[in-house]
């Protein structure tokens, strides 16, 4: 498979392939390098699963084993090597991968009080004719 931009390099791969979960009996899994560069192509641009271009294998497969690795524990793993390899003490987040939901981009700024009941509507017992326990 060649080089794609943004795809896994062979540093980081070597770092992560033993932390991989091993399956030695049943049916064989597809590439995991292959997977991992589909999970982390929908990842990146946010799109759907079913998205995800075929040179990646089935979006099902990145799916399931995002889901599966991420309930045992892998992710973590792999994030804490990778980070850990690197030098440097500082990581950060590119803003451009942070995407806000549509209906959170025109909030209004600024504490909102709470509207006032309107006059009418008195809320005291003898107003209503209601009288007072005593």
């Amino acid at each position: 498979m060649s080089q794609r931009r943004y795809e896994l390099t062979d540093f980081e791969w070597t770092i992560i392939e033993p932390l991989l979960p091993n399956k030695p009996r049943g049916v064989a899994r597809v590439d995991d390098r292959k997977v991992l560069n589909g999970i982390y192509w929908r990842l990146r641009t946010g799109s759907p699963w079913a998205d995800i271009p075929e040179r990646y294998g089935p979006y099902t497969t990145c799916y399931n084993l995002f889901v599966r690795w991420g309930g045992i524990g892998v992710w973590d793993r792999i994030f804490a090597s990778v980070s850990a390899a690197y030098e440097g003490s500082e990581q950060s987040v590119d803003s451009s991968s942070i995407r806000v939901h549509q209906h959170g981009a025109n909030a209004k700024r600024g504490a909102q009080k709470a509207p006032e009941p309107p006059v009418w509507l008195n809320f005291e017992p003898s107003a209503w004719g209601v009288r007072g326990a005593a």
